[in-house]
C-alpha cells in the first residue's frame, strides 16, 4: 500500500477473476437497532445478526459508543456438545467480516466442527458497524481523488516517493478534519481486540477462539499479549510481524518477497510450455526473459483498449501484476505468464484484462449511503496509521529508508510505502494506544501458528519472532508459495486446525504440510485419489480461499 489511492484503484483494478463477489445486500443493517447484549435476527438466509454497543473509549465510556454488526453460523449440535463461539478475522485491515462470513461459513464450519458458533464481525468503522470512518462526503469526491493517481511503484520515477508524501499529507488533513464521530481515535487494534473479549463475554464465555489471517494475526497476537489468561485457543495465519506493524517498519515482511519470485521461475520451467506460456529451458533464462521486458516496457509503455475499458500497461502496472500474483500464485500464476507472453509480442491487453473483473468507469448511484459500505482504503489507512508511532519523516527521510529497505527485496516499494510513506500524512493518534511489545510470558493455552514457505508479505522470519514472544506455542509450515495457508488447499493444514480446536493437539516441531494442488495446474489426465470426506473438505478450502483473498491482499496494496 503506498496511498488511498493506490489502495482503492487496486481495489478496483487488481481483482482476481475468480474471486467471489461480496454479499448480496439483502440485510438491512441500519434498521437493526444496537444492544448491549447478542439480540439475534435472522439475516442473510441461514445467519444470524446483531449489533453490539460497545464503548469508543475502554477507559472512559463517557465518550460514547460504536455498534459492531456481527453475525453467526449457529452450531449444530446438542447444548452438551456446544462449545462456543469460534471468532474469525479475514485480514485487510478494513476487511468485511460479515460478507466474508456469508461466504464461508458453512467451509469453516467443516474444518472447525459443528460445534463452534462460526462468528465474524466488522471491526469499529469498517463497513457495516457504526460510525464509520470515511473521510470523503460523497461518492464523488472519494472516486475523483481515486482516480488522481494510477498505480505507481516508488521505483517507476524520481517523484514517486515526493508525490505520495504530498498526497498522504492532503488525506492526513481531511481525515482530522471531518471526522465528526470521532471514530478515527479509536479503530486502533487494541480496542478491536478488546471488542472481542467483549463478543466472547456477550455470548457467555470467558475465553477467546479465534482464527485470524494476516492483520488478523496483528489483531490475535495484541489480543494475546493484552488478556495473555483469556486465550481458549488462538491459530494465527499469515503471521505478521505485529511489533513491526505498530512501530510503521515493515522491512522485515519482506524478507521472502524474492524467493516468491524466484519459485516462478523455479515452477515454470519445471511446468514446461504446455502449461507455462512465459517458459524458458532454465529458471535463469525466464528470469531474463522478464528483466528485458521490464526494461522494454519503461521505455515503451503499451496502450490497451478493451470492450469494457482501456489504460496503459507501464512499469508500474507490471510490477503490481507481478507483486499481486505472488499472494496466490496457484490462481494467477498459469494466466500471468500468458500475459507476460502476450506483453512481449505487444498485446497487453491479456495481462490488462487480467487485473480487472468490473467495468472500471461505473459506479452504483442506487446504493444507500447509510452506513457506507466497503470503505476498505480508508479503513485501511485509519487503522494502520492509527495503530503506530509518528511518522513526522521528511521527503528526504523517506527516501533513504526507502533506500536501505529495498535491500531486502527488490519489491519493496509495495511493503513500507504504506507503513511509512502513506502514514506521514496522518494526524489522529490516542495517546494511550497500544503500540507492544506484542508478547506475553505466559498465556491459558498456546497459540499457534501457520507460516507457508514463501510468503511475500508475512515470512518465516515474522513467524519466528512471534512464536518467540509467546513460549509453549507452536509453529508449523505449509508448503507452498504465497500468502497464508489459505493461497492453496491442504488436507495435512486442515487437519492441524480441527486438531488444534477440538482437542488442543499442536504439530511437532518442524512439520511441514504438503500442499493437494499443482502451481500451473496438473498435467493432462492427472488427477489425484482421495480417501471419503477429503473431496468436500478440498471444496471448501478452495471456497475460504476464494472468499478470503480479496480481503487479505488489500493490506499493501494489492487486492485480488
Amino acid at each position: 500500500m503506498v496511498s488511498l489511492s493506490f489502495v482503492s484503484l487496486l481495489s478496483v483494478l487488481l481483482v482476481s477473476p475468480l474471486a467471489v463477489a461480496q454479499a448480496p445486500p439483502t440485510f438491512l443493517w441500519d434498521q437493526l437497532t444496537p444492544s448491549q447484549n447478542l439480540s439475534w435476527v435472522e439475516c442473510y438466509s441461514t445467519f444470524q445478526c446483531t449489533r453490539l454497543e460497545v464503548p469508543l473509549d475502554y477507559s472512559d465510556p463517557s465518550v460514547g459508543t460504536a455498534a459492531l454488526a456481527i453475525i453467526r453460523l449457529q452450531a449444530n449440535v446438542s447444548n452438551a456438545e456446544y462449545r462456543g463461539p469460534l471468532l474469525f478475522n479475514p485480514g485487510g485491515p478494513g476487511g468485511s467480516g460479515v460478507d466474508t462470513l456469508v461466504m464461508l461459513g458453512q467451509s469453516l464450519q467443516v474444518i472447525f466442527g459443528s460445534q463452534y458458533d462460526i462468528v465474524s464481525f466488522d471491526p469499529r468503522g469498517v463497513s457495516y458497524s457504526t460510525p464509520v470512518a470515511a473521510f470523503f462526503e460523497t461518492d464523488a469526491e472519494r472516486a475523483l481523488w481515486n482516480a488522481g493517481t494510477l498505480p505507481t511503484s516508488l521505483n517507476a520515477s524520481a517523484d514517486a516517493i515526493p508525490h505520495d508524501w504530498a498526497r498522504a499529507n492532503v488525506l492526513g488533513q481531511l481525515a482530522a478534519q471531518r471526522d465528526a464521530s470521532g471514530i478515527l481515535t479509536y479503530m486502533t487494534t487494541d480496542n478491536v481486540a478488546r471488542d472481542m473479549l467483549r463478543i466472547t463475554e456477550s455470548f457467555g464465555f470467558e475465553k477467546l477462539q479465534y482464527y485470524g489471517i494476516s492483520y488478523g494475526s496483528v489483531l490475535g497476537a495484541t489480543f494475546a499479549a493484552l488478556f495473555p489468561d483469556k486465550v481458549e485457543r488462538i491459530l494465527i495465519d499469515g503471521v505478521l510481524d505485529a511489533d513491526a506493524w505498530f512501530s510503521a517498519n515493515l522491512t522485515i515482511e519482506a524478507t521472502d518477497t524474492d524467493k516468491v519470485l524466484q519459485t516462478f521461475f523455479d515452477s515454470c520451467a519445471a511446468a514446461g510450455p504446455s502449461l507455462c506460456a512465459f517458459y524458458a529451458p532454465t529458471p535463469a533464462a525466464i528470469a531474463a526473459r522478464l528483466a528485458a521486458l521490464t526494461a522494454a516496457v519503461r521505455a515503451h509503455p503499451v496502450p490497451v483498449v478493451t470492450p469494457t475499458a482501456y489504460g496503459v500497461v507501464d512499469y508500474s502496472l507490471l510490477r503490481s501484476a507481478l507483486f499481486t500474483s505472488f499472494y496466490v500464485p496457484y490462481t494467477l500464476w498459469a494466466p500471468l505468464a500468458q500475459g507476460l507472453a502476450a506483453l512481449e509480442a505487444g498485446d497487453g491487453a491479456p495481462l490488462f484484462s487480467l487485473l480487472q473483473t468490473a467495468p472500471p468507469f461505473a459506479c452504483d448511484c442506487s446504493a444507500d449511503p447509510v452506513p457506507f459500505h466497503l470503505n476498505n482504503g480508508e479503513a485501511i489507512t485509519a487503522i494502520q496509521c492509527g495503530d503506530a508511532v509518528e511518522v513526522p519523516d521528511s521527503i528526504e527521510e523517506l527516501r533513504a529508508y526507502v533506500d536501505n529497505a529495498a535491500k531486502t527485496s527488490e519489491f519493496v516499494e509495495f511493503l513500507v510505502g504504506g507503513g511509512r510513506v502513506s502514514c506521514s500524512g496522518w494526524k489522529v493518534y490516542r495517546k494511550d494506544r497500544f503500540k507492544g511489545p506484542v508478547c506475553a510470558a505466559n498465556t491459558s493455552f498456546p497459540l499457534l501458528l501457520l507460516t507457508t514457505s514463501a510468503d511475500p508479505v508475512a515470512p518465516t522470519a515474522a513467524a519466528l519472532k512471534t512464536l518467540a514472544g509467546f513460549p509453549g506455542s507452536a509453529l508449523f509450515t505449509q508448503d507452498s508459495p504465497g500468502h497464508a495457508s489459505i493461497t492453496a488447499p491442504s488436507l495435512c493444514t486442515a487437519g492441524y486446525f480441527r486438531a488444534y480446536f477440538q482437542n488442543g493437539t499442536l504439530p511437532p516441531p518442524g512439520t511441514v504440510c504438503p500442499v493437494d494442488v499443482a502451481l500451473f495446474g496438473a498435467p493432462p489426465g492427472a488427477s489425484a485419489k482421495r480417501a471419503e470426506g477429503e473431496d468436500a473438505m478440498i471444496a471448501a478450502l478452495k471456497t475460504i480461499a476464494d472468499a478470503v483473498r480479496p480481503v487479505i491482499t488489500r493490506k499493501f496494496g494489492a487486492v485480488l
